[in-house]
């Protein structure tokens, strides 16, 4: 079958699909990844085919303009606390990312492009990032089957569902919906009709183990996380096994409080090297040399190719982001997390609870309560212990060629 993946212009969003693509090739289907032109080389890159559409986004100069207040929508989320998504929380949610996010990554250029070539190609599947909703119509446009491939807990559908269902319950002739609005739109400018389908798939692809995914009662096929890191080339000083335990210490594309101005992670990075292990520091070394010398415990390097490092060590130390998550997952990694944006928050509540890591709070912890954590996950076997039990469970979901076979015979029952 043909199979056309459909992904926004950005490397964290389009790593997960990597593995899945490769499977498909190796059944013997035909793969190819429409992105921004932009985009290419790390489609290629990856040994995939690109399919160049619509013009490259402006998705900088959007957050530029108006990061900060979506970041109000985006951050500090914590599900464990319904009260604090309402009515006002939800549609300023979509208020703010339809222009700013949504309408960005799928502008008009790109829905057309994507659309007349799936007309063209006439793909079989489509799977699309699930930012991407320029997939689905360009799915529905050709009649392909279509499904959602997800590298995260599923917080679109979590609040669209909890958005629609608020929504029913407005007075009639006030009940605004952003997306659907803008979506609908998009839509029958290529004679597609909106429904929530556009939304959250026919179906989903889940990378997440299935005790960390969200219950929302949709269509899923399970997993395994593999990690792809982009272009790597192992370096010569992770060729050999660490002189002593290893920490790896990443900023990740976001970052936290403590690691965005190179001064403070600096001084962070002083009293973290009080704990007797190596630290390997992926962060922007020319600012951090130019601060000053940092304790001879840490090893500071601008990348490392994560599913090598990670590999090797005894704790991680980050943010909360996705790729670092699932890849320490993945090695069976305890994890101290200092998560902040989106679903990092809950994955870190998970992960404590589970007892695989430790969850600190972002915008109060001190370098002395990172110290101690990542002191405390070494000295304490029962964090390794539960670290590698969900190894385990993440390994027994579903090869991306189980998967393969699954997709496959949903397409064949459409």
């Amino acid at each position: 079958m043909r199979v056309l993946i459909a992904a926004f212009a950005h490397t964290s969003h389009f790593h997960g699909f990597v593995p899945l693509a490769g499977a498909l090739r190796a059944a013997g289907h035909d793969v190819r990844v429409a992105s921004q032109p932009g985009f290419a080389d790390a489609i290629t890159g990856a040994g995939l085919t690109a399919v160049p559409v619509g013009d490259d986004h402006r998705l900088l100069e959007a957050m530029q303009e108006k990061g900060a207040e979506l970041q109000k929508y985006s951050a500090d989320i914590d599900l464990s606390r319904p009260e604090g998504f309402d009515w006002d929380y939800l549609f300023n949610l979509y208020d703010l990312s339809v222009p700013y996010f949504y309408s960005v990554i799928n502008d008009e250029s790109f829905v057309r492009d994507l659309v007349g070539y799936a007309r063209q190609w006439r793909p079989d599947l489509v799977l699309w990032e699930p930012y991407t909703f320029a997939g689905a119509i360009a799915a529905r446009a050709c009649g392909a089957a279509h499904a959602r491939v997800l590298s995260a807990s599923d917080l679109n559908a979590h609040f669209r569902q909890e958005f629609v269902e608020r929504l029913a319950q407005r007075p009639a002739g006030q009940r605004p919906d952003p997306l659907r609005e803008w979506l609908s739109a998009a839509a029958e400018r290529h004679g597609v009709a909106y429904d929530e389908e556009l939304v959250v798939g026919q179906w989903s692809v889940d990378m997440l183990p299935e005790r960390f995914r969200l219950d929302l009662s949709l269509p899923t096929v399970g997993m395994r996380y593999l990690p792809y890191n982009g272009r790597a080339v192992v370096p010569d000083w992770l060729k050999e096994a660490a002189p002593r335990r290893r920490v790896c210490v990443t900023t990740g594309s976001t970052g936290s409080s403590f690691t965005a101005d190179p001064g403070v992670l600096h001084s962070y990075l002083r009293v973290l090297a009080e704990v007797d292990a190596e630290l390997v520091v992926t962060a922007d070394a020319a600012a951090l040399a130019g601060i000053g010398p940092l304790p001879e415990n840490v090893r500071v390097v601008d990348f490392a190719p994560m599913d090598v490092l990670l590999e090797g060590c005894s704790a991680v130390v980050h943010h909360g982001g996705n790729g670092t998550w699932s890849t320490a997952l993945y090695h069976g990694v305890p994890q101290i997390m200092v998560p902040y944006l989106w679903d990092t928050i809950l994955r870190a509540q998970q992960t404590a609870a589970a007892g695989a890591g430790v969850h600190l709070k972002e915008g109060e912890v001190s370098a002395e309560d990172l110290r101690d954590s990542v002191a405390r996950v070494l000295a304490d076997p029962s964090f390794l212990d539960r670290a590698r039990a969900l190894r385990e469970e993440a390994r027994a979901e579903n090869s991306p060629q189980d998967v393969v076979s699954a997709l496959e015979e949903r397409v064949a029952a459409r």
